[in-house]
């Protein structure tokens, strides 16, 4: 008899989710289907009370193929400890919010699994993570200096420019040999983000696009390239970036090895990397994408491959 597993998911609101796109929604839906309590809550309603985790939010439904897809009951407070699982599924940004949460989901007793393991997603953001494997990764610095940063840039000669904690695709910039518009572009970012910045050398194989692969414990699910539109070096999904067909290319499958025992030992279960050319250019830990387009483009499920392993994580758990 299967178990009846009792799911939390700490996430957006529903009414910002396309239900069309969005992983979260998938890996809810196929929870559903298997007979999980679903229960949905955002941040900012997470609470410590004498040491207690308590999250207030709402059980919910979700209808596939319908406009209103999702029912979400009446409102109350749970304790986390009730539950099986914790999905950490909000978008950033990287925030004293976002922080402060991952303490509060670490005072949760060892009954209740949490992935991804909320001290390392804190640890390991998804821009900096990458500095652990200096031997995959393209020439970086992080910096808020901007003379350091034009002398690396003209070592360069074509450097992207992002924010340190951005995600989708925002503020990033290409710079080149123009250096009255390269420092302006620096600084607009610096005075915008108010934190270092991270400059990287331009990868020309950009024009293929750049491949989100999905990792779950370590291990390959799926991967989709993301081509960007004309005249765009941007290839996120939400910055308009086309999703296609792709398998282990380059030295992909290499990566993924290389990145296995770290992300299995840290508890980053679900990690969505992306990888442009042979290089690693980030490590995406909090709220990966990209499942529902490999889905179309493999005519695949891998969100239940998703909930398999967790299955398996807490039959091993409890000892069989």
């Amino acid at each position: 008899m299967k178990k009846h597993f009792k799911i939390a998911i700490q996430m957006d609101p529903w009414n910002r989710v396309n239900p069309k796109t969005d992983s979260t929604y998938v890996i809810a839906l196929e929870a559903q289907k298997r007979g999980y309590s679903l229960f949905s809550y955002v941040p900012d309603h997470l609470s410590l009370d004498q040491g207690v985790v308590k999250a207030t939010g709402s059980y919910f439904s979700l209808y596939p193929n319908k406009k209103k897809f999702y029912h979400l009951n009446r409102t109350k407070t749970v304790l986390l400890n009730d539950f099986d699982v914790v999905l950490v599924r909000q978008d950033p940004p990287f925030n004293m919010h976002y922080i402060t949460a991952t303490y509060l989901l670490e005072q949760l007793s060892n009954k209740t699994l949490v992935l991804n393991n909320p001290k390392y997603i804190r640890d390991y953001p998804e821009k900096l993570s990458m500095f652990y494997f200096k031997n995959i990764v393209p020439s970086t610095l992080i910096s808020s200096n901007i003379d350091e940063i034009l002398t690396f840039h003209k070592k360069n000669k074509i450097s992207i420019l992002k924010p340190l904690y951005g995600n989708g695709g925002e503020g990033i910039e290409k710079i080149d040999h123009n250096l009255i518009r390269s420092k302006q572009l620096i600084k607009k970012l610096l005075n915008h983000y108010q934190l270092p910045i991270v400059v990287q050398k331009f990868i020309k194989d950009i024009s293929k696009g750049d491949r989100r692969i999905i990792l779950f414990d370590g291990e390959y699910a799926g991967s989709v390239a993301r081509i960007p539109l004309k005249n765009s070096i941007k290839a996120n999904f939400h910055a308009g970036g086309i999703a296609q067909k792709t398998g282990l290319v380059f030295r992909d499958k290499k990566i993924c090895n290389i990145l296995k025992p770290f992300l299995k030992k840290n508890g980053l279960f679900f990690t969505g990397i992306d990888v442009i050319g042979n290089y690693l250019t980030e490590i995406n830990v909090t709220s990966p994408t990209g499942i529902q387009e490999i889905n179309k483009l493999n005519n695949t499920a891998i969100e239940k491959i998703f909930w398999n392993k967790i299955e398996q994580k807490l039959k091993n758990r409890r000892g069989g």
